[in-house]
């Protein structure tokens, strides 16, 4: 039997609340647009057999270079159309902004494969530099050139903006990034598939309104999806670079496959009540002499990393991080598997505080089973974060050697978790945690500051059998488990479990399953 589902959570309703809202007055604003904001060009571009001396302004008088729509300023509504099936190579660096009702739109035209921007080694493949309001749509990038130096910037898709202020409206979607071969570089010189980057040190520079949703991230290097921000400094990172902090709000990664990443899979800096969601990272750290994390942020505040599945990540890379000037972030409803360092890593790096982190309602499967050297880490500590709690999670490592390690003697919380470990018994290096209400199978000595223990077997459904996110029903509690109505009740929960299924207001279960026994 399956268990039960349920509304998506309150954060998800809302959001789509939210999107409705948004869809609607920008349908008003489109309709009640004056007549100057409603003539807008379309413009044609035919790599293969076009010319840059025909109008440009329907298909069968396409131009043939980028050069030349590059030298055209756009404004809002214009747009360029590629034609399908052909490749244009060099940079496709427009001028000219829109806005959010109004952006410019770059896309295809004809039947065929996605038109190809190809880089051939260039800094990007398509390039939006210092300006906002843009739309790119299915367009095929790829940028691969001569092995870059060590500090080398190259880039599929490159939304740079220097001493800009805040650029507003930023929607990439349906694009395939493929064959980035840019340095071993998260930041200043980041490279990868898709990059923004707020740059300069005049005029403090962020992004609003940036949507990353439904595109395929392949062998590319350092970065799958990157934000990176010179304007780092605020009162959770007072030496961070830059005079101040240049925030990244209305930020939503979503529904996005990346496969075969260099270094890091996904990486928000300075985020402000973002998104990350939705999406898959299968194999990531593959090519970097680097630390390196599926999913994080960085001196970021209130964002929420969820419904992801992370996979395959390398020896020095986990699944997640709660990283340096990290304040209230969430992970929830997560499924990471065969990660071959662990499920998270929380290390507050170059003296930038972290508070208030969220663990809950994940499970995390065979992470860390080829036991690297120094001992399998499920969950790892390097520095303090105050507050942080980890709750109805699932690890379920029967290979790994250390369950937790706390190298910084901080105090962390975890309720209503079950741990599964090896045959030979699995250990716990936590001096200060607090334990309660946890579940220990296959665990040599539970650890220090435990109460209200479980043990023996929780009795899953089929635990090990887990494919992806969607199928991940064999950690479903069986009747009779000791571990149905037995966890603690705790405030701000989130209100439904890893399957959606409703939290129960008392006695909820100890994992991330919350339904009846099955």
């Amino acid at each position: 039997m399956s268990p039960a589902r349920t509304l998506p959570p309150p954060t998800v309703r809302l959001r789509h609340k939210r999107a409705l809202t948004i869809a609607i007055a920008t349908a008003t604003l489109l309709a009640t647009a004056t007549p100057a904001e409603a003539t807008t060009h379309t413009y044609f571009v035919d790599c293969a057999s076009g010319s840059d001396s025909n109008a440009g302004t329907s298909s069968s008088s396409a131009w043939r270079t980028l050069a030349k729509i590059n030298s055209v300023t756009l404004a809002g509504g214009d747009i360029v159309s590629f034609r399908a099936g052909t490749t244009c190579t060099g940079t496709f660096a427009p001028r000219g902004s829109g806005a959010a009702g109004h952006p410019i739109t770059a896309t295809s035209y004809g039947t065929g494969a996605k038109p190809r921007i190809n880089g051939n080694g260039a800094t990007a493949a398509i390039l939006l530099d210092n300006v906002q309001g843009w739309h790119l749509t299915k367009l095929d990038v790829t940028n691969t050139g001569p092995a870059p130096g060590a500090t080398q910037t190259r880039v599929g898709v490159y939304v740079r903006l220097t001493d800009y202020g805040i650029g507003e409206f930023y929607q990439l979607d349906e694009l395939t990034v493929h064959d980035v071969n840019g340095c071993d570089c998260r930041y200043p010189n980041a490279s990868g598939g898709i990059v923004f980057y707020a740059a300069g040190s005049a005029t403090i520079t962020g992004f609003d309104h940036v949507l990353v949703q439904h595109n395929t991230l392949t062998h590319v290097d350092h970065n799958g999806v990157a934000i990176v921000s010179d304007w780092e400094r605020n009162a959770n990172y007072p030496t961070g670079p830059g005079s101040g902090f240049g925030a990244v709000t209305g930020l939503n990664i979503a529904q996005n496959t990346l496969t075969d990443i260099g270094g890091d899979g996904i990486t928000v800096f300075n985020g402000v009540s973002a998104f990350v969601q939705y999406n898959r990272i299968d194999g990531f750290s593959w090519r970097s002499g680097d630390y390196n994390t599926g999913a994080f942020a960085w001196n970021s505040t209130d964002i929420v990393f969820q419904f992801n599945e992370v996979t395959h990540g390398a020896a020095n890379a986990p699944a997640f991080d709660l990283d340096g000037g990290d304040i209230r972030n969430i992970y929830q409803y997560n499924f990471t598997h065969d990660n071959q360092s662990g499920f998270i890593y929380l290390c507050p790096a170059d003296n930038a505080a972290s508070n208030g982190g969220i663990v809950r309602y994940n499970i995390s499967q065979n992470d860390d089973r080829a036991n690297v050297p120094g001992g399998g880490l499920v969950v790892a500590q390097c520095g303090d974060e105050p507050n942080t709690q980890f709750y109805n999670n699932v690890f379920y490592a029967p290979a790994v050697q250390k369950m937790v390690q706390n190298d910084a003697g901080a105090t962390l919380s975890f309720r209503n978790n079950i741990f599964v470990g090896s045959a030979t018994n699995s250990q716990f290096a936590d001096s200060t945690g607090n334990y309660e209400y946890n579940h220990y199978q296959s665990i040599g000595t539970p650890p220090a500051h435990n109460a209200y223990v479980r043990s023996g077997d929780p009795m899953f459904v089929a635990p090990g059998q887990a494919t992806d996110r969607l199928h991940a029903d064999g950690y479903a509690l069986k009747r009779g488990s000791p571990d149905l109505g037995t966890g603690v009740a705790i405030a701000n929960n989130g209100n439904v479990d890893y399957f959606q299924n409703l939290i129960p207001t008392q006695s909820p279960n100890i994992g991330a399953y919350q339904g009846p026994g099955v």
